[in-house]
């Protein structure tokens, strides 16, 4: 899977390792993810999101449903995507 943000959309970029020298090689600065399990009351089961941390923090201040239906519209997720457990 790859290591997109379900909530933010935030995803990997391209950078440079500077050395001692300044010689320059290409890396990546990956995000900060993890699985997560929230229990989703609307529809009364638990999900299962690959979030950032950033993405946590979203979901504590609007809450679970608007976080979701906001990155849905915005197109970072789709409600096939999102993995229901149990």
């Amino acid at each position: 899977m790859s290591k997109i943000c379900q909530i933010t959309g935030k995803k990997a970029l391209n950078g440079n390792n500077v050395s001692h020298s300044k010689r320059r090689t290409k890396r990546t600065f990956d995000v900060n993810l993890f699985t997560k399990k929230f229990y989703y009351v609307e529809q009364d089961c638990w999900i299962s999101l690959k979030i950032s941390a950033n993405g946590l923090r979203t979901i504590n201040k609007k809450g679970l449903d608007a976080a979701l239906t906001e990155a849905v519209e915005k197109g970072y997720c789709d409600w096939k995507s999102i993995k229901v457990i149990g």
